[in-house]
């Protein structure tokens, strides 16, 4: 499948800090929050949404098209990603801008504070989904972007009636109602985090029972951290839980990979449930490792450690062919 993921390109720097933030915020002092955490360690790793589903997907031995603009510091990150099985051969590289960079912390219990710097990734709107019309994609991504370049690919997609999965996520403060809307009623399909979902129905005047699902939605994710997902069609809802870590790394890129797991099932035309099993064991693989595009695993190990913990009647196996 002719896949192509559009979204954030960026360096990620993360850093731990060795306590509990929850400890240090005086709810009484909201008014006038002001804190500085001194952190234990802090590394450099190639980061943004768009290449980390990207680089999962190429785990899964599906080579996606990376769409997004990037600075003049990402040669040695653009080869790195086309060694590892990513088509960069779409990206922007905008000479006089840097690369986007995302700065995280993350404390003893995983909960994070995050800063985003743009950088290339504010021209994103420079690129059009409709230049793509000589290979058309069968599926686009829509991941955190500039906000103005992600609803134009959403209306570029409904425009060329192109399916597209909208995953908002970390964009969602700064899109409208009105622009969430039009992104989720022609989705494919939405994923969020079980904040975001909120954050999304408050937005959209909705109840929290109401399920956010549009005219044309296959389904809906909604990631729970270490209580699973919960995967919503019309009709039904898949409880997923989580494949348990033989050791806790660190948390950034792992709705990432879980959406990469979860796409190559459903790529397969595989149930919901089984592809959110695979998004789960895809997301525990990035826990344990160190950085969004740390882990690595064959196939075979996949498939084996999958059915160490689900029954998939024999479908993996065709990704071992």
């Amino acid at each position: 499948m002719n896949i192509v993921v559009t979204g954030s390109i960026a360096f990620d720097y993360l850093m731990r800090f060795p306590g509990k933030f929850r400890d240090h915020i005086l709810p009484d002092k909201l008014d006038s929050l002001s804190l500085s955490f001194l952190v234990e360690s802090m590394t450099r790793q190639r980061g943004g949404i768009a290449p980390n589903i990207a680089f999962n997907l190429a785990l899964f031995g599906i080579r996606a098209r990376l769409f997004a603009t990037a600075g003049k510091d990402f040669r040695e990150y653009g080869q790195w990603l086309e060694e590892n099985g990513v088509d960069t051969s779409l990206v922007k590289v905008l000479p006089d801008e840097f690369t986007a960079s995302f700065f995280v912390n993350t404390d003893e219990t995983n909960a994070q504070i995050a800063s985003f710097y743009p950088g290339a990734m504010a021209y994103a709107a420079s690129l059009s989904i409709s230049d793509l019309k000589d290979d058309p994609p069968d599926l686009v991504v829509i991941s955190p972007n500039d906000p103005e370049a992600m609803c134009q690919y959403v209306r570029e997609c409904i425009a060329l009636e192109i399916p597209y999965v909208y995953d908002p996520s970390q964009q969602i403060v700064r899109l409208d109602g009105p622009a969430l809307e039009e992104g989720v009623r022609g989705a494919l399909g939405l994923c969020v985090n079980e904040y975001e979902y909120s954050l999304i129905q408050s937005k959209m005047g909705m109840q929290p029972d109401e399920r956010v699902l549009g005219e044309n939605t296959k389904f809906t994710i909604v990631t729970r951290g270490n209580a699973g997902a919960t995967i919503y069609d019309g009709t039904e809802s898949y409880e997923i839980p989580v494949v348990e870590p033989d050791v806790i790394s660190d948390p950034t890129g792992v709705g990432d990979a879980f959406r990469a797991g979860f796409l190559t099932g459903y790529t397969n035309r595989w149930s919901l449930d089984v592809c959110g099993r695979m998004g789960a064991l895809a997301a525990t693989y990035c826990l344990e490792s160190d950085g969004p595009q740390g882990q690595g695993y064959s196939m075979q190990d996949f498939v084996a450690r999958y059915r160490q913990h689900f029954d998939d009647g024999d479908l993996l196996n065709s990704l071992l062919e």
